[in-house]
């Protein structure tokens, strides 16, 4: 079956550029569209489509706050989220993905990756693509939190921190488990531990506590 999107984007080349896009791939269809934040999550929460793909900058209600109403922790059923900038280091991001998104775009992202990031959205996972969304995350880490990082409900085995640096450096879980010589299924495993030690939801959630933690702060420089 066809992986349903809602595109909100408040400029009408834009989302009709995204839209054209996305129904040309052969399992992804766009089922509704919105051109700001309150009309997006009006047709998200009747469409309940499989993925959301809002931009940022919208009038009015703006994407992060559309995010938090679709995919907040206040959300009984939360919506998989993407958000799409055209800026990497924009701290409107950062506060998209801590409303509850699953990953974010850049608007020159290119046909591939934008496919990619709504598949991998669909499928329960998040999009970390290393060129960006770990600059992004370091950017804001090298800020510091805006609150203390969470602690983990239980202490993490070497083997968690392994994967939790692998997750932050936007590894997929493909790429982790050839480098860490341990099967698909293991690393799936040792995802789900963390995010239920650490107190998240997805992957991004992890490299954000990552960094926020840091535990990758020293290594970063000598693997990008």
């Amino acid at each position: 079956m066809a992986i349903r999107v809602v595109v909100a984007d408040d400029q009408e080349i834009v989302r009709t550029g995204l839209t054209m896009i996305l129904d040309a791939q052969p399992d992804i269809e766009v089922v509704g569209e919105a051109a700001d934040g309150r009309r997006a999550v009006e047709v998200a929460q009747r469409l309940r489509p499989d993925v959301c793909l809002l931009d940022i900058r919208m009038p009015g209600v703006d994407g992060i706050e559309a995010t938090r109403r679709l995919a907040g922790p206040a959300v009984a059923e939360p919506l998989a989220v993407v958000v799409i900038t055209t800026f990497d280091l924009d701290e409107y991001v950062y506060a998209a993905l801590r409303a509850g998104a699953r990953g974010f775009l850049l608007k020159d992202a290119g046909t591939a990756l934008l496919a990619q990031a709504v598949r991998a959205a669909a499928a329960g996972d998040a999009l970390i693509a290393p060129s960006v969304t770990t600059r992004l995350l370091r950017a804001f880490a090298d800020a510091g939190p805006a609150a203390p990082p969470r602690q983990p409900v239980d202490t993490l085995t070497a083997r968690e921190e392994e994967v939790l640096v692998a997750v932050a450096r936007g590894r997929t879980n493909t790429e982790i488990a050839h480098e860490l010589y341990i099967s698909l299924s293991t690393v799936k495993t040792h995802i789900a531990s963390l995010m239920g030690k650490i107190g998240v939801r997805n992957r991004v959630e992890i490299a954000m506590w990552a960094y926020e933690t840091d535990r990758v702060r020293k290594g970063l420089g000598r693997q990008m």
